[in-house]
């Protein structure tokens, strides 16, 4: 289900004009971080940006690349030892991610060896400023669960809830469609950028 799409010269849900904060960059191109909860599609929603032109870059992915980065292996190693590492020398993701969302406190040092390293989670971290948009991706923790295949609880118990992202977006999307309705949803949205 869409939610609609804030039509040019209005304002967003959280009442904050962006019209100020893209009239002075006009001339250079848009920053909008897309946001939503574990198994909500954000990975489908990039795919749908880039399908339409834009320029995209997945936090996943940085998060996936910095584990092979020398002072990311060195601190995992010093913090956790062999046990977070696979057979080749990689780290092993699935280890870490048992290790720290088991325990609050190990997951404060990941988030504090990463996060200065790449922005993960944008209202969690008060990151949603530095962009002229925010887009909310959001689906039903049923379907979500189905999607990552993996238990929300303990990854999601710190985190804001869909209903606010929703609510402090400059666009919102409930994905529970096909790809296709989520695909005419990011369209929507970058017209809308575009007439900005």
């Amino acid at each position: 289900m869409a939610l609609p799409a804030w039509p040019s010269g209005t304002r967003s849900r959280k009442q904050r004009d962006l019209s100020s904060r893209t009239e002075s960059a006009s001339r250079k191109p848009l920053a909008v971080a897309v946001t939503g909860g574990i198994g909500a599609g954000k990975t489908e929603a990039l795919a749908a940006f880039a399908r339409h032109g834009a320029a995209t870059i997945s936090s996943d992915e940085v998060v996936h690349e910095l584990y092979d980065e020398d002072q990311v292996r060195s601190a995992l190693r010093e913090r956790f030892g062999e046990r977070v590492f696979a057979a080749d020398g990689s780290v092993d993701r699935a280890a870490v991610g048992e290790l720290v969302f088991g325990s609050p406190n190990e997951l404060l040092w990941l988030e504090g060896l990463l996060h200065p390293l790449v922005m993960a989670l944008l209202y969690e971290t008060g990151s949603e400023n530095r962009f002229d948009a925010v887009v909310a991706i959001t689906a039903p923790r049923g379907l979500r669960a189905e999607r990552a295949g993996e238990r929300l609880d303990e990854r999601e118990e710190r985190l804001i809830p869909d209903e606010e992202k929703l609510l402090r977006a400059d666009f919102a999307y409930v994905n529970e469609g096909s790809l296709e309705e989520l695909d005419d949803f990011v369209a929507q949205v970058v017209r809308a950028l575009f007439a900005r």
